[in-house]
């Protein structure tokens, strides 16, 4: 147990999980997606939907898509600051089988075309898991730094992916494949122990297979 257990997340209120984790993954989806978002659709699942707009989670989402982080004093003015910068967005319920009460599916569309699905849970104390991008399964936590790669399902993929970050020193604490099917899309998600320099992603993205590059480094988000 750290002293973040004890105390929690340094935060605008009023819950750890349904403000801070929101939060969280507003952020974290933001990220991924590797552009401001220009329109967002939000389906809230269990807890989420039942008591998101009494806990703020409604604000703290789209907080976090804006590039707010948890702590900052206009998160419960997320919606006016997300009519300034031109997000257009929308919320509804859903039921998603076998996720944690406090999950959220995002469809994100992005200013230069990007589109992203996101499944993604509060867990408590600010914490978070992703669960899906783009109809695949996933389990990162944003913890550490992350690699998202998204490719057709091709021989020597993850070979020439690991491959890159070996010869830049960079060692992969966690590595997750899904796809689609044979020969169809799949996605890689590589939590590593070291942030991933520009240089890393540059040279993966120009590998044969190679649709999208996402990097997430907790505190700072890029993507190519």
């Amino acid at each position: 147990m750290n002293l973040f257990d004890i105390l929690g997340p340094v935060m605008v209120g009023p819950s750890s999980s349904h403000t801070a984790g929101a939060v969280r993954i507003g952020l974290v989806a933001r990220a991924l997606l590797g552009q401001a978002p220009e329109e967002a659709q939000l389906l809230l699942h269990g807890s989420f939907a039942s008591t998101g707009k009494g806990h703020g989670t409604y604000q703290a989402l789209v907080a976090g898509l804006l590039g707010l982080a948890p702590d900052d004093a206009r998160v419960p003015n997320s919606f006016a600051l997300a009519q300034e910068q031109g997000l257009r967005f929308s919320f509804d319920t859903c039921q998603l089988r076998d996720a944690h009460p406090n999950s959220v599916l995002l469809h994100l569309r992005g200013r230069e075309g990007r589109k992203l699905e996101v499944g993604a849970s509060s867990v408590g104390g600010g914490r978070i898991r992703v669960f899906l991008l783009d109809g695949l399964p996933a389990s990162f936590d944003g913890e550490l730094p992350t690699l998202v790669v998204h490719n057709t399902d091709q021989p020597g993929c993850v070979s020439q992916v690991t491959g890159v970050l070996a010869r830049q020193g960079i060692n992969v604490a966690a590595l997750q494949l899904n796809r689609g099917g044979r020969g169809g899309s799949a996605v890689m998600v590589l939590e590593c122990d070291q942030p991933l320099p520009p240089s890393a992603a540059e040279e993966i993205l120009t590998l044969p297979g190679i649709l999208h590059v996402s990097v997430y480094t907790p505190d700072k988000e890029a993507r190519l």
